[in-house]
Parts: structure tokens; C-alpha cells; sequence
């Protein structure tokens, strides 16, 4: 662990001490053990053991492997997609706006989400690599919480299912079927998500799935719910998947039109109320977030958690000024509140992810412009990861104020979302580092790890 080379002398000290000679600590274990197998297991030893000395998850190799497989597949399937794509004028023409309409959303909700779990998944192989208890700090049983080669299996296996959708809905709609039943192909791919999302049976990670949907309540119902560590980090995560959001409410806007059938995507994207449920969607993530900073301040009145609510607050009412220019542009004074608001926010959010979030900037600290206590080796990381940051803040404060209906567009706000959940994950670590070192959130009395001792089921 110290990475230091002991000298002969010392290690033959170590030998001799009373320490490593002494058989007390085995002869107190063997006492603990009798009197746990007497007393909590019915003088069962095997079923005593069974608790006292856990057996930690042991890694597949099969998931290894399917992870390698679908990412074969995806690579395939995406070129074959896109060939087809080229081939049949799906970008261009006038092909190209029923497209977008019908599977440019589902494709952009689920790349995201994918790229969301792929982060997820870089995020928890850095946090087992640099020693950081981020099972502990999520209160997440070691026996079932995912690994970083579970999340990017997750994440190939969506991909995989949906370019193959895709390829399967352009063959059919090149083979001359009907185009509504083609078309619905998008929707019938979103219902299996949720169906397997839902799923009561014991596959497919259910106790990560159910724990994700009591998370998903615990944030929309905020703030009737105790905050924990976990329901502000995935709150968090939501503020930065804005699009996904809005994804959702055209794909169900369209299943609900059944636009699908009718070809009449306007109904979705030139009513005016559509318009403006698609603007409070996207305030939906900040006010679950301030919500969750104002349930902690009412349990613990203290002021940071108010600045916290505030960053939020701030990035409301750019993107409410930003809503109130886009109705009247001839208003040279709500062009002034956008330049205001904008600024104000982003750097509010600047200085929350740097000084409070990361505990960095500290001019005191021995690592200059830094903090005292860092798990990179390499400082300069963190001046990288911190001018990265900053960079893909502003690009991501343009997108989550603005609505464009042009193809061109959409993907070009598709891959600013992309850069978002980069930033997202990014961020994820050196928070979670954060804490792990100082515990800046309170949100644990002690840092003692709890002792990993399972319940004992009744039935033996």
C-alpha cells in the first residue's frame, strides 16, 4: 500500500515481535466464533460461518466476455446502419424530417443513457483502482452493487439492441411495409425498456433496478423524503440529462398524438403548449436539486446548504430569462437579462464545483491552489480536470436554454449533450473523492467502515 521497500532488519524485528508470535488475536477470533455459533445460529457451524466470514462477490469472466461480445456487435451493426442510412437518403431529402421525428429521439435518449453508464462504469473502476469506499459512501451492499464491468455490459447491451433496431426498422421500411407498423418500432423499443426496468423477476441486476426506482421516487418526491448521499449524486446526474428529459416528453407527446400513424409531428413540435411543457420539464432536475438543499437545511440550518440551493436557483432563472427573450427578441433589455442571468450562473456553478464540491482552490493548502489531501499523484490532472470543466459548463449552459426544431441542429445539440455527460462523469470522481477524504457532505457520523455482517435469514 506504501509503496515502500522495507529493509531486511526491519521485516526480521516484525518476525520476532510479541505481536506477529502471539496466538491471542487467533484464540479471541476462535471465542467470537463459538460464542456466535451458541448463541445467533443454533450450534450450526457452517450456517455461523456463513456470516462471520462472508464471501465477497467473485468477478465473471462471462461478462468479461459479453461485454467484448456486444461490443463487436454494436461496432457492426453500427456501421451497417450507417451504410443504410447513406444508401436510402435517410439524412437528407425529404425523408429526412419524418426520421428525426420518429427515431431521432429514441436513438439520442438511449445513446445518452448508454454513454451515462459508460461514464458510470469509468467512474467505478477509478474509484476500486484509487482505493475509494464508494460502496460505503452509497450505502450500497458490496453483495449486489454494480461493478464497472457490469455497467459497461448494461451499456453495450442497450446499444447493441437499439442500432439493431434501428438496422431492422430501415430494412423493413426499404421492403415496403406499412409505415405505421415500421414506425412504431421506436415506441415498442422504449416499452421494453421500461418493461425491463419493472421486471419483478431475478435477472438483469433486479436489486440495482429496484434501488434505481426507489432513488427516482425518493428525488421526485423531495422533499418529503430524507436526502442521502446517493439521492443528491443521482439528482445531480439528472441536471445533467436534460435532453433525455425532453426526449421523453416527445416520444410520449407522439405516442399519445399517434403520430406514428398520422405523420403529423407538428401536433408535438408547434403547439404551443408542448412548447412550454418541454421549457418545465427541463426546470424539473433544478428544482428537484433545490428541494433536496432545502429539505437538508431544514434538518441542519446552516448557510452552505442555502448557497447550494441558490446555484440552482440561479441556473432557473437564466434559462426563465433565457424563455422570456425567445418571445419578445426586439427586447434589448431581455437580452441584457440573458448576458446577466448566464453569467451569473455559470460562474456560481464554476465556483460550487471547484471550491465546494471538489475542495479545491484552497489558497492555504500545501499543493498550491489545490487541497492538502489528493489521491492523483499527478497534480496537474487536476488543473486539466478543472479548466475542462469550465469549458464544458458554458457549452452545456447554451444547450439547456434553447430549443432548436433544424436536423442539423439537433445533432449538433446532441453532441454538446454528449460533452455534458462527459463533463458529468468527470465530475463524479473527484467529487466522490472529496468525500471520501473529507467527508464534505456530513453525511456519515464516522468514517469507521461498518463491519460486514449479514442478517441471518430464519430459515437457515
Amino acid at each position: 500500500v506504501s509503496n515502500q521497500n522495507a529493509s531486511e532488519c526491519y521485516l526480521k524485528a516484525v518476525k520476532e515481535s510479541h505481536f506477529i508470535s502471539s496466538d491471542k488475536v487467533v484464540r479471541l477470533m476462535d471465542e467470537v466464533e463459538s460464542i456466535f455459533e451458541k448463541h445467533f445460529a443454533n450450534n450450526d457451524r457452517k450456517k455461523a460461518m456463513k456470516f462471520l466470514r462472508p464471501q465477497q462477490r467473485k468477478a465473471s469472466h462471462m461478462v468479461t466476455f459479453f461485454v467484448g461480445l456486444f461490443t463487436g456487435c454494436f461496432v457492426s451493426l453500427f456501421t451497417v446502419y450507417a451504410l443504410l442510412a447513406h444508401l436510402m437518403g435517410i439524412f437528407y431529402g425529404g425523408r429526412r424530417k419524418d426520421y428525426m421525428n420518429t427515431v431521432y429521439p429514441i436513438f439520442s435518449m438511449f445513446a445518452l443513457l448508454s454513454l451515462h453508464l459508460f461514464m458510470h462504469g469509468c467512474n467505478l473502476f477509478m474509484w476500486k483502482s484509487k482505493r475509494i469506499n464508494y460502496n460505503f459512501i452509497f450505502e450500497s451492499s458490496p453483495k449486489t452493487a454494480l461493478t464497472y464491468r457490469d455497467a459497461f455490459l448494461m451499456c453495450t447491451t442497450f446499444m447493441t439492441i437499439v442500432v439493431g433496431a434501428l438496422v431492422i426498422h430501415l430494412l423493413l421500411g426499404a421492403s415496403g411495409y406499412p409505415q405505421g407498423p415500421v414506425d412504431a418500432i421506436p415506441g415498442l423499443l422504449l416499452l421494453l425498456a421500461f418493461s425491463m426496468l419493472v421486471c419483478p423477476f431475478n435477472i438483469f441486476y433486479r436489486p440495482t433496478r429496484y434501488r434505481f426506482i426507489r432513488i427516482i421516487r425518493n428525488i421526485v418526491c423531495c422533499p418529503f423524503f430524507k436526502v442521502a448521499l446517493v439521492d443528491f449524486f443521482m439528482a445531480d446526474q439528472l441536471t445533467s440529462q436534460i435532453p433525455l428529459l425532453r426526449h421523453l416528453e416527445t416520444i410520449a407527446c407522439n405516442l399519445l398524438a399517434r403520430n406514428f400513424r398520422t405523420h403529423h409531428y407538428e401536433t408535438c413540435s408547434d403547439v404551443k403548449l408542448f412548447q412550454e411543457l418541454t421549457y418545465v420539464i427541463s426546470f424539473f432536475p433544478y428544482y428537484w436539486r433545490a428541494m433536496q438543499c432545502a429539505r437538508r437545511w431544514f434538518e441542519e440550518p446552516k448557510g452552505e446548504h442555502l448557497g447550494n440551493m441558490g446555484k440552482y436557483v440561479s441556473a432557473m432563472v437564466a434559462a426563465g430569462a433565457k424563455l422570456t427573450y425567445e418571445r419578445n427578441k426586439d427586447d434589448h433589455v431581455w437580452f441584457a437579462m440573458v448576458l446577466v442571468t448566464s453569467g451569473v450562473a455559470t460562474v456560481y456553478q464554476l465556483y460550487w464545483d471547484f471550491y465546494r464540491d471538489w475542495g479545491l482552490l484552497r489558497s492555504t493548502s500545501t499543493n498550491l491552489w489545490l487541497r492538502d489531501n489528493l489521491i492523483l499523484k499527478n497534480k496537474s490532472i487536476y488543473y486539466m480536470s478543472m479548466a475542462l470543466n469550465a469549458v464544458l459548463r458554458v457549452a452545456w449552459l447554451e444547450t439547456t436554454m434553447k430549443i432548436d426544431k433544424d436536423s442539423e441542429k439537433k445533432l449538433l445539440d446532441f453532441l454538446l449533450a454528449s460533452l455534458e455527460v462527459i463533463r458529468r462523469g468527470h465530475w463524479n470522481f473527484y467529487r466522490l473523492e472529496n468525500e471520501h477524504l473529507n467527508n464534505v457532505g456530513k453525511y456519515r457520523a464516522v468514517k469507521e467502515v461498518p463491519l460486514p455482517f449479514g442478517e441471518i435469514d430464519s430459515d437457515g
